[in-house]
């Protein structure tokens, strides 16, 4: 992958913030109160027309499911993010979500080494 340019990460950083904006104000309505849902990174493509948007979800067991339903309401998200950015950017790329694992798998390997730490199987 091309090293990112310093507009690069700076779009890229313009979309994480007002993205998880737009999930605050609109995610209620499409995945349901109750749910959290944060932007842990974005990923551009060097002629800022594609990006990848990748979420943590807390407070559900299926988060499969809401990145789907998230992908029934592309349009509406997209007009909202597209809305709140258009005088930073030139182009409004389109994007899609992802889910982001890291913390998941970093709580359950932290349960792991607690595991193993009580059974006093570490070295």
């Amino acid at each position: 992958m091309a090293k990112e340019t310093k507009r690069n990460l700076q779009v890229a950083e313009i979309i994480k913030r007002n993205f998880g904006t737009v999930l605050q104000q609109e995610g209620s309505y499409i995945y349901g109160s109750g749910v959290l849902v944060t932007v842990t990174s974005v990923k551009l493509t060097p002629d800022f027309s594609q990006a990848k948007i990748y979420l943590s979800v807390y407070n559900t067991e299926n988060k499969q499911a809401v990145i789907l339903q998230m992908e029934e309401e592309y349009h509406r998200l997209k007009q909202s993010l597209s809305h709140r950015i258009r005088k930073h950017v030139r182009r409004i790329p389109e994007f899609q979500v992802y889910l982001d694992e890291t913390l998941d798998e970093m709580y359950r390997l932290n349960k792991l080494f607690n595991k193993l730490d009580d059974d006093k199987q570490l070295g």
